[in-house]
């Protein structure tokens, strides 16, 4: 599943992306891409900066992809997340899954980026105007 499963300092290719889970019996592909806004908690924001203890978060996103598919079977998913210097408008991640229907392809989608959220290892720091901080890659 290397293909499906990345972190990477590169851009992320939002149709490639969807590309690697597309099939013709899976007609129901849902995408969610998490992009750097321009405001937290009042404050303008210059950039972020992602790091990621690779080797457990890859396995870490791998058993997400494995516990999806222990639900909704026919899934197929693919999840990209980069790392480095982000500015506003870039996608920090980027999670395709398609299923024969819709309503799996979204149940599947939140899924992923919510348990991704909360179990995997990534940090971010929130460069503003005035400073900053690191915090957890949750919202």
């Amino acid at each position: 599943m290397s293909d499906l499963i990345h972190i990477t300092n590169d851009i992320l290719e939002v149709e490639k992306i969807v590309s690697l889970v597309s099939h013709p019996e899976l007609g129901g592909i849902s995408v969610f891409i998490g992009a750097v806004r321009n405001r937290t908690q009042g404050k303008n924001v210059v950039r972020l900066e992602y790091e990621a203890y690779e080797p457990m978060a890859v396995a870490e996103m791998t058993r997400i992809c494995n516990r999806l598919k222990e639900q909704w079977s026919d899934a197929r998913v693919a999840i990209h997340h980069r790392v480095g210097i982000l500015t506003v408008g870039e996608a920090a991640v980027v999670i395709a899954v398609a299923t024969p229907h819709r309503d799996h392809a979204f149940a599947a989608c939140k899924f992923a980026i919510d348990t991704l959220k909360e179990t995997v290892p990534i940090w971010k720091k929130e460069v503003f105007e005035d400073g900053e901080v690191w915090v957890a890659a949750h919202p």
